[in-house]
């Protein structure tokens, strides 16, 4: 399987653990677990970056996460109550969303990918019937 879609994947069911979280458990809790997913979206970023195929698009998707994963851990320490409760809320739907879009981007590109390959029929491999379907396309 590819890096991107792992990690994608990875980061959709932390995104969905903190929502919910944020609407089953405590806001001490929430926020530690919060916190825990901040920490492994972050992690699991600095292990995929030295994938080279990773592209641009989800370059900067994983810089956004990166963004958030650090705004998510500072905020899940400073803040608390309804507050915290709220703001794990929207962050976990933000990681889904994230991870969706990163995963949408994953298809479309494997997409194009088996679309680019071309079909040779058998008796064409060995090179004499090569210019006849050259000149039939």
């Amino acid at each position: 399987m590819s890096q991107r879609f792992i990690s994608n994947v990875a980061l959709a069911i932390g995104g969905a653990v903190v929502v919910v979280s944020s609407q089953a458990f405590s806001s001490s809790r929430t926020g530690w677990l919060t916190f825990g997913v901040s920490l492994g979206a972050l992690a699991l970023l600095a292990v995929v970056q030295r994938d080279q195929a990773r592209g641009r698009i989800q370059r900067a998707l994983d810089a956004v996460t990166g963004a958030l994963a650090l705004w998510s851990a500072v905020a899940s320490v400073v803040y608390t109550g309804t507050t915290l409760t709220r703001l794990s809320l929207g962050e976990g739907i933000a990681f889904v969303g994230l991870a969706i879009v990163g995963l949408v981007a994953h298809e479309l590109r494997t997409e194009r990918i088996v679309h680019q390959f071309e079909a040779i029929p058998a008796d064409a491999r060995d090179g004499r019937r090569t210019e006849e379907l050259q000149a039939a396309a």
